[in-house]
């Protein structure tokens, strides 16, 4: 258990450390702009309460002017403790809720004086910092201020938020990873606050000049870094995420702590001096150290692989942000993936199920005859060349006379991209424009238009970004099937060898991902084939009565993707 110690803007501290607290200022400014904001955000449900809480609040924003200073945290028998060495940041933003709640000019006033004096968060300007130094890492009360001010304000502070963005810039442009944020202990924070940051910049102003550092600090994040792993437990759900967080709750419970944001990885000399460190077990990662900063996936590492509380309280901020940008996710509750939809709502207990087909379509009466049975309506995408196959015309009609959704897959059925290399594309725009415009041709020999048939899945179901924006130019819409389990498996032969599913496993991997995943099979586009080639005799889709009914008595319904 941890001590409470009183804000006495004393220097404190238990055992042989002491902290170097000036005054109250920082501690009773972030109580003040945190009460005051609850007060605004739950007075629709609990006013009584937030009477209350206001009135803290501006009891805690007199305290703070009391004895100007900052309040650190103690230590005990460890030499570290959050060594917050400013508070106009903080008497700015508590000072802007005020504001906020009271709508009494003075607090704007005051927030303005305090903006003032601090016009960039300083680890941005100087690349480095003690632990918590300078906290929060982000200044929000720039923003509120400019949000409410004249124009000649809203400049100003419009440009204290630019300044720091800038100086992050300049010392990231140089480095594959457009990385400009010190590795400093609990880095992964500072990269949080600079995505803040950016945000409410572009909020601010609509200027897009940051997107791509955005873009790389973003992806930093989910694994577009020296180690490839997501700095975040558990997500995304199939990638590589910290397995070993340094947390009691995981390593004695054994309880899930997905979402956590892990501290990240600090530069190799401050990670050598640390005290009571121990990595426990072999390090995976050890390839991809460096003189520069380590990061380990380890129990034993509580400088990299700790998950913060502030750090992913301060990214759910940034993540509902870019889930509510349209232009990020323009089908809100649908999980995207190369500008791809991979996945619909996880709310509802819905699956979407997917066929595709080019060459065989043996499985087609059989699977046509269960989804009548339960009374499901599918997906069915189909290349040109399936759709000019004369033998297959019946079939065809007969789905669509179902009311199946029929749509296309790609004419000649094209592979898009190189399998090494995603981002290498193996077909130009013209001709990636024409393979598809000719899929439609055939498609409208059955009465289907590109208005009836606007989601497109893509051929051997691998694409990228640029291929998803050339299906937007066109008016349709990227779908693909959800990854997890190996649904998509079931073309494969006994010559792949390793490769081969066989459709046992196919049909556990299918029901045991739904069991432990939290969010089980919902909104799941759950893929198939039509037809395999003939020397897959272990056909999957003869299991499709028994999944279905399984999925059923689960709770499951089957509707459309869109």
């Amino acid at each position: 258990e941890r001590p409470v110690y009183f804000a006495t803007g004393k220097p404190q501290g238990l055992g042989k450390y002491k902290n170097r607290t000036t005054g109250v200022s920082s501690t009773a400014a972030k109580f003040a702009s945190a009460f005051a904001l609850g007060s605004q955000l739950l007075k629709e449900y609990y006013p009584e309460f937030c009477t209350k809480i206001a009135g803290k609040a501006s009891e805690a924003f007199k305290y703070a002017k009391t004895d100007l200073g900052v309040c650190q945290t103690a230590s005990n028998r460890a030499p570290y403790f959050y060594e917050e060495d400013n508070y106009a940041d903080d008497m700015e933003l508590a000072a802007a809720q005020l504001f906020l709640h009271s709508k009494n000019i003075k607090f704007l006033s005051e927030a303005t004086y305090w903006g003032e004096l601090e016009p960039v968060t300083p680890w941005m300007s100087a690349n480095a910092a003690r632990h918590y130094q300078w906290y929060p890492f982000v200044n929000l009360g720039h923003y509120l201020i400019a949000l409410n001010s004249d124009s000649l304000t809203r400049e100003k502070f419009t440009g204290f938020l630019k300044k720091g963005i800038e100086d992050i810039q300049r010392r990231g442009k140089n480095n594959g990873f457009y990385m400009g944020i010190p590795f400093i202990w609990c880095s992964n924070n500072l990269v949080v606050a600079a995505l803040t940051q950016i945000s409410l910049y572009h909020q601010l102003t609509g200027d897009k000049q940051f997107d791509e550092m955005e873009a790389a600090l973003c992806d930093w994040l989910f694994g577009c870094n020296p180690w490839g792993t997501s700095m975040i437990v558990g997500y995304p759900e199939n990638g590589d995420t910290p397995a070993d967080p340094h947390s009691a709750l995981s390593a004695a419970f054994h309880l899930k702590i997905d979402g956590g944001l892990v501290d990240g990885p600090v530069y190799t000399s401050i990670f050598k001096r640390l005290k009571g460190l121990k990595i426990v077990h072999d390090d995976e990662y050890a390839e991809f150290q460096s003189d520069l900063c380590v990061y380990h996936d380890d129990y034993g590492d509580y400088s990299t692989n700790e998950p913060t509380m502030d750090g992913t309280a301060s990214l759910t901020y940034y993540l509902s942000y870019m889930e509510k940008n349209e232009q990020t996710n323009p089908f809100p509750g649908y999980m995207l993936s190369y500008g791809g939809i991979i996945r619909g709502d996880t709310i509802s207990k819905e699956i979407h199920l997917v066929f595709t087909g080019d060459e065989y379509s043996d499985g087609g009466k059989y699977i046509r005859k269960i989804l009548k049975k339960y009374n499901i309506s599918a997906h069915f995408f189909f290349t040109g060349n399936f759709y000019r196959n004369r033998f297959k015309k019946k079939l065809i009609e007969n789905l669509k006379k179902d009311g199946h959704y029929l749509g296309a897959h790609s004419d000649k059925h094209l592979l898009y991209a190189s399998w090494q290399n995603r981002d290498s594309l193996l077909v130009t725009k013209e001709e990636f424009i024409k393979d598809l415009r000719n899929n439609y041709k055939e498609m409208a020999g059955f009465g289907i238009t590109k208005k009836d048939a606007r989601l497109f899945l893509p051929s051997y179901e691998w694409y990228n970004e640029t291929i998803s924006a050339w299906v937007k130019e066109l008016g349709l819409i990227l779908i693909n099937f959800t990854p997890g389990t190996r649904s998509n498996a079931d073309y494969t032969t006994p010559d792949m060898e390793k490769k081969y599913v066989s459709s046992k496993e196919i049909f556990h991997s299918i029901l045991n991902y739904e069991k432990d995943s939290d969010t089980g099979l919902n909104g799941f586009i759950l893929l198939l084939h039509i037809g395999t080639h003939p020397d897959r005799t272990d056909k999957f889709y003869y299991k499709l009565d028994e999944l279905l009914t399984e999925l059923l008595k689960r709770g499951y319904r089957f509707t459309a993707i869109l």
